[in-house]
């Protein structure tokens, strides 16, 4: 090769490589964001952002609304189906004393009383059940902390010891839960 060439071709390859390093400064230039695009990225991100946020909280407070809304749904329905039970008392308070004539026995009126509120207190267990509200048992079964409360403890003998001997007030469940324990006394 001759000097003329080698010349040439090393100025080919100095004006490539600058053509080069032009082009890619330009690209450069042209992927790096202006100030203003930056800032206008920044804008809609925090915008973004707030959007996002006020969302959230709007959500929240549906869901909370709505809890609230079906607890308070919850006990009205309860309440409302213990209504007629609520009618049954004062249809026999109010029938009593007017339903039985003068000069029946006092036997033949207790009967009538009794009947009266057997039947009332049969349609509020049977409410209860249809709740899924079940009474704890209590007779004669062992001691079980997690049903039952000792009020206090009695001498029984030995056949007796850790049996609940007495129930002073009845528990209850909710399902699988208790919502009252049963008061007992328990053998010892």
């Amino acid at each position: 090769m001759s000097k003329k060439n080698k010349t040439k071709e090393l100025e080919n390859e100095g004006v490539n490589e600058l053509t080069n390093e032009s082009v890619n400064t330009e690209t450069q230039e042209e992927q790096t964001p202006s100030v203003e695009e930056l800032q206008a990225r920044i804008e809609e991100l925090e915008d973004k952002n707030l959007r996002m946020m006020a969302e959230f909280d709007n959500y929240r407070r549906r869901t909370n609304k709505e809890k609230l809304d079906l607890m308070a749904t919850a006990g009205e329905r309860i309440f409302t189906e213990m209504l007629p039970l609520v009618d049954d008392f004062e249809r026999a308070v109010k029938a009593y004393p007017q339903s039985l004539p003068e000069g029946k026995d006092v036997e033949v009126q207790y009967e009538a009383l009794k009947e009266g509120l057997n039947l009332i207190y049969q349609k509020f267990i049977a409410f209860l059940e249809k709740n899924d509200v079940h009474a704890i048992e209590t007779d004669g079964v062992d001691f079980n902390t997690d049903e039952h409360e000792a009020v206090t403890t009695f001498a029984a003998g030995e056949e007796q010891k850790g049996k609940v001997i007495d129930c002073t007030q009845k528990g209850y469940k909710l399902g699988d839960k208790v919502i009252r324990f049963a008061k007992v006394v328990v053998g010892e």
